[in-house]
């Protein structure tokens, strides 16, 4: 055995109860207590070897002095929740879910576009897409784009200084050239390229009145004041946040200001967020020196056989409005918006912060744009690339 040794089998597991299947996943690997988020303390991971955890605990010395854990996983593609150097002055091996939720945040991005464009009653097609942070997330992005119409830039230097300069352009030149700004980093302070309020009142001053700004990154990326002076000002256009600066209790006034407002859910598909869950077997089963059968599980094998057919729209729509219409029958963001804004209008500070966790907890369950499918001879030969190459949905001929 690789990892805890001496530590007699079973396991004791603590887990976040929203990681899905956590219990059938890990029971495996010893005895699983799942606990809600808010009771994950230090009292009850004292006497654990594995914590599993999501965003919303922080992982540092706090929680953790005393205990006997010795494997923390986090079902996320963030990691600033978590203290690394903490971790490695203990030996505590950490795993997390890097890329998990790419394709969930992706779809949650093309929702809020299609969302935009129909409500101004304008076409994507054509405009520049630039795309901030352009790893697991923003690099999927910047692959589906084109089969809208979109030209896409992108501005990633940490990414550019490995693979060379000439696919990436800087973040001035993207600002004042992007239609749509859409933000992908990690949350970072310190090093050559912190991201820390990186759209900051200069950074909006620079962008076109015009442009849309959309942030599924963290809430701390933007200056959330910055950002309540311009919109004030008319600038930019048009915003989407689904984090925000004081997460879990978000500025009620930012809130009025956006276009789109959710609580934290962009990569909350349900593939996406199981694939966090088997990503973090997969890694203790790997410190542990186990094989693992990802496709031992019955919940697994049954699941991957469902798919949903989409009801085609009406011939006589749009290009964007058909588009648009097949969207939301994956996923309505426009839903999402109006629980958050019923919700958190005229709530205190405790209260939006009690229920922002309770969306993000009971959210409900949205299948990723993959699990869809659709004739194909019942979807306009024009906009068959948008369908299968931009949106991921299947395209299945007649039976």
């Amino acid at each position: 055995m690789h990892l805890l040794p001496g530590i007699p089998r079973p396991l004791r597991i603590l887990a976040d109860e929203n990681i899905p299947f956590v219990a059938e996943v890990f029971k495996g690997f010893g005895v699983v207590r799942p606990l809600p988020a808010s009771q994950i303390t230090p009292e009850a991971v004292r006497n654990c070897d594995v914590l599993l955890v999501r965003s919303v605990t922080r992982v540092d010395a706090a929680l953790l002095d005393g205990s006997r854990v010795q494997f923390v996983g986090s079902a996320t593609g963030g990691i600033d929740h978590v203290d690394l150097e903490y971790l490695r002055q203990r030996g505590i091996a950490f795993a997390y879910a890097p890329g998990s939720n790419a394709d969930s945040v992706v779809e949650y991005v093309l929702a809020a576009l299609f969302e935009l464009a129909v409500r101004r009653g304008i076409s994507l097609r054509g405009r520049v897409a630039g795309i901030v942070g352009c790893g697991h997330i923003g690099g999927r992005l910047a692959r589906r784009l084109p089969a809208f119409g979109l030209e896409v830039l992108c501005c990633d230097p940490p990414l550019a200084e490995q693979r060379g300069f000439a696919d990436f352009v800087s973040l001035e030149r993207l600002l004042q050239e992007a239609d749509v700004i859409t933000l992908h980093v990690p949350l970072t302070q310190t090093g050559p390229y912190p991201t820390y309020h990186l759209i900051d009142a200069a950074a909006l001053a620079h962008m076109r009145a015009a442009a849309w700004l959309l942030n599924t990154a963290r809430g701390a990326v933007v200056d959330s004041q910055a950002l309540l002076t311009a919109r004030r000002q008319g600038r930019p256009a048009a915003v989407v946040l689904d984090v925000w600066e004081n997460e879990p209790a978000p500025d009620p006034e930012l809130i009025a200001y956006v276009d789109l407002a959710t609580p934290h859910i962009a990569g909350h598909s349900f593939e996406g967020k199981l694939q966090g869950t088997l990503m973090l077997a997969e890694a203790l089963a790997h410190q542990l020196e186990l094989q693992l059968e990802l496709n031992s599980w019955a919940f697994l094998q049954e699941d991957a056989q469902t798919c949903w057919e989409l009801i085609p729209p009406d011939p006589g729509l749009s290009e964007t409005e058909w588009l648009a219409n097949l969207v939301r029958q994956m996923y309505d963001i426009a839903a999402d918006d109006a629980r958050f804004r019923t919700l958190m209008h005229q709530a205190s500070t405790t209260q939006r912060a009690e229920r922002f966790l309770l969306l993000r907890r009971n959210y409900p369950r949205r299948r990723s744009f993959s699990r869809y499918r659709i004739e194909r001879a019942r979807v306009p030969e024009a906009l068959r690339e948008a369908v299968a190459q931009g949106l991921g949905v299947q395209l299945i001929d007649a039976q």
